[in-house]
């Protein structure tokens, strides 16, 4: 397989099967691993990160340290900084979370030999190591194709309860994460961009004080779309009146966000620089209403023929389905922009259910044929019924469940041991960000993330994996072909390092 250089390798996956051609990308040409650039064509990019607790607030941390419980009060750490059991801290801090640098690993897809390693600067940005939700991936295509993700803009390394504070100086004084460590504990919600060549821009906003921006793209029509949650408080009112500046029930959910594309997150951010769309989604359920921000709690986001699909599968409120906006809304069109639920999919709400689906990522091999990740969350009509891999076609306007991928993957167990002690059992649920490729063969190979169950404080910190699997696109039930299909493993798990978001890097300058 030496003999397999680029070109012929562009050329396989252009002209081949999938399976072929990334078969070969497993022992292509050593010469690809010295390329100067950061994202390889017909490679497959993971976002990484790697718990640390010798840096900042964290190294410091042990029993009887301080730390955030509501927005009067303190409480105290019950654990220390030790990855095993510093999350059971989260017992007594609902905020609880460290900051960790992020790594992208560009990886052959097959067998996961690391092609690049690119360490986005920490001085920058961060993520906080337990969200589980964060550090979803999207590349923009082209001739120059850009990398895009969120992350949180100076914070540095081993900062306590990040993702759950302002985004804004003063921005919540109802935040219990404020009052634990001041009104200058805030940390802009930045969209990062990154290029082949593996240099960065930055994009610093207002949106997801509170808590956490999960996933962005750059739409075709140059804008950011993210999503995200908000509000750690008690604002519980729409507008200037709830005491939040900005509104933290109007910086979450679905953003549209012009780009800074700045070379460091030290930079202002201009003002009306991001709206929220369709702002009054998230007051439009019957019954109790959890405080504002959280019936759009969205997490996974794709793009697709020029319209936006997007998920929420957690919180009891709100619906959990998939979402979808039709065409692409500008800054100014954003408020009057309408979302609604992908035909087909779950209309009940979250309170009702409890949890009977709960999607994640969302990826299209065309345009009648949707795959859904479901992260599965313990339920029992979940784990019957969507924990996995879904796979979802388009009848007469409407989208129906054909079946559910789950061979090698649901109940499977992880058991290590690192420098901190034996972590508790993980056993793989369901998934959550997903990508994939579309051969000339009529297969669909797709690249997840895993979710995870243990006894740990915290699952977001469980190691987790990435993970493959082909399916035969024209398939509509769970023939013997399709019933063989299982998952196998890229990478991982690693002990203290997670798996968060997946893209596969198109080939590209052909």
């Amino acid at each position: 397989m030496s003999c397999i250089t680029r070109p012929l390798l562009r050329r396989l996956l252009l002209s081949g099967s999938s399976g072929v051609a990334l078969a070969l990308v497993g022992g292509a040409d050593p010469a690809l691993a010295r390329s100067p650039i950061a994202l390889e064509p017909g490679s497959l990019v993971v976002s990484t990160s790697t718990y640390e607790n010798t840096q900042g607030a964290i190294a410091r941390l042990a029993v009887g340290t301080t730390l955030p419980d509501t927005a009067t009060a303190t409480t105290k750490a019950v654990a220390g900084n030790d990855y095993v059991n510093t999350w059971n801290n989260a017992s007594v801090d609902g905020s609880y979370g460290v900051t960790s640098a992020i790594r992208l690993l560009d990886l052959d897809p097959v067998f996961g030999h690391v092609l690049h390693t690119v360490d986005v600067p920490s001085d920058q940005v961060v993520t906080s190591f337990s969200s589980k939700s964060e550090l979803g991936l999207h590349l923009a295509g082209g001739f120059l194709p850009r990398l895009v993700f969120v992350a949180y803009g100076g914070a540095g390394v081993g900062a306590l309860d990040v993702s759950n504070s302002d985004a804004v100086k003063g921005q919540d004084p109802t935040n219990p994460v404020t009052f634990a460590f001041g009104t200058g504990y805030a940390f802009p919600r930045t969209i990062v961009s990154m290029d082949i060549l593996g240099h960065f821009s930055y994009t610093p906003t207002i949106d997801y004080g509170g808590n956490n921006g999960r996933s962005a793209l750059l739409g075709s029509d140059g804008l950011y779309y993210a999503v995200g949650n908000a509000n750690n408080g008690n604002a519980d009112a729409f507008g200037a009146s709830n005491g939040t500046n900005p509104d933290v029930t109007e910086t979450t959910g679905l953003e549209v966000v012009k780009p800074i594309d700045a070379p460091s997150v030290d930079v202002s951010i201009p003002t009306g620089n991001s709206s929220e769309i369709d702002p009054l989604m998230q007051d439009s359920f019957n019954g109790k209403l959890d405080k504002p921000g959280k019936d759009n709690n969205y997490r996974g986001i794709t793009a697709y023929n020029g319209a936006l699909y997007f998920t929420k599968g957690s919180g009891s409120n709100g619906i959990d389905t998939v979402y979808t906006v039709p065409s692409l809304p500008s800054l100014a069109s954003a408020a009057a922009a309408t979302i609604g639920i992908v035909p087909g999919f779950p209309t009940d709400s979250a309170k009702a259910t409890g949890g009977d689906f709960t999607p994640f990522g969302v990826f299209f091999a065309n345009a009648t044929t949707m795959y859904v990740a479901d992260e599965g969350s313990g339920n029992a009509t979940d784990v019957a019924s969507h924990a996995g891999l879904e796979k979802w076609s388009l009848v007469n306007g409407t989208w129906q469940l054909d079946y559910v991928l789950t061979n090698g993957l649901i109940g499977a167990t992880d058991n290590l041991t690192g420098s901190d002690g034996a972590y508790p059992t993980v056993t793989t649920v369901g998934l959550r960000n997903l990508t994939g490729l579309v051969g000339f063969d009529g297969r669909v190979t797709l690249w997840a993330t895993t979710s995870t169950s243990s006894t740990s404080g915290d699952n977001g910190a469980d190691p987790n994996k990435v993970v493959t699997i082909t399916d035969v696109v024209a398939a509509k039930t769970a023939t013997p072909q399709v019933a063989a299909e299982t998952f196998r493993t890229v990478i991982g798990p690693t002990y203290g390092t997670v798996y968060r978001g997946v893209a596969f890097v198109s080939p590209f300058g052909l």
